[in-house]
């Protein structure tokens, strides 16, 4: 069976060659899911970038990837238990603040932002976002919980790409060795290269992504051997923290088109 539209055809996934993603806007150039870094991700050429998004006390979506402030601010608590105006006085690596989506998308409005919804009650107010700022085809929406994924791909439609989730990719994987066919609802397959010692991202595997009509995006690649090996293999993207390092490789493969 086929995905719900032709990946082809989706605007998010419409790159001449492999896909470079700045993840959490390049956290290996300046703090991560900052407007710096993702500006810096711009300046440099990119036209894809990736957040995770929470949702504070009053109801307002953020970008910042911990449940807690703990790892990269000097405050301690869960991002839901603050006001967006207490949020806005919080620094990330001491100097940057957390932004909203809404500052996010507005302030690059070319780019196209790969989106991880990392708590079940950020969902509705993230599709009532993207709906009123008419955001959903400059967005690909991909998560470790199947169900975020099936109530956000329900609520917008198939002109939202969706990355698989967890028990997609399973399912996925175990076609090889089950001979079944199951219909697939998502458009790339996000993936790391490897998870413990199984390694995912191998020639067969995205030979038959490819021939089901999916992209695959692995992540997250800061190595520049590993970012070759990959592209040898002919994935459709990479996410990386090193955003020059990717620019690099993409240029030395004359595969950077931004």
């Amino acid at each position: 069976m086929g995905s719900l539209i032709n990946p082809k055809s989706l605007p998010f996934l419409e790159h001449p060659g492999p896909i470079p993603f700045a993840h959490r806007g390049g956290a290996g150039d300046f703090p991560e899911n900052t407007l710096p870094a993702f500006r810096n991700a711009i300046e440099l050429g990119y036209k894809h970038l990736e957040t995770d998004v929470h949702l504070t006390k009053d109801g307002k979506v953020v970008a910042f990837h911990d449940e807690s402030l703990d790892r990269v601010t000097d405050h301690s608590g869960k991002i839901s238990d603050f006001t967006l105006n207490e949020i806005s006085q919080i620094q990330i690596g001491g100097s940057e603040k957390i932004p909203t989506l809404l500052e996010l998308l507005e302030s690059f409005p070319e780019a196209k932002i790969n989106i991880d919804p990392k708590s079940d009650n950020v969902v509705f107010p993230l599709i009532e976002l993207l709906q009123t700022t008419n955001s959903i085809s400059r967005v690909c929406v991909g998560s470790f919980s199947d169900k975020r994924i099936k109530q956000i791909r329900s609520s917008l439609g198939s002109q939202l790409c969706v990355s698989a989730g967890p028990k997609s990719v399973m399912k996925f994987l175990a076609e090889k060795y089950t001979f079944s066919f199951s219909r697939f609802n998502y458009h790339c397959l996000q993936v790391p290269q490897r998870s413990g010692p199984v390694k995912i991202v191998t020639k067969d595997f995205v030979e038959r992504a490819h021939a089901k009509g999916l992209q695959v995006h692995v992540w997250t690649i800061d190595d520049p051997n590993e970012m070759h090996e990959l592209l040898d293999l002919g994935v459709d993207g990479l996410m990386t923290d090193e955003t020059s390092t990717l620019k690099d490789v993409l240029l030395e493969r004359n595969d950077w088109w931004n």
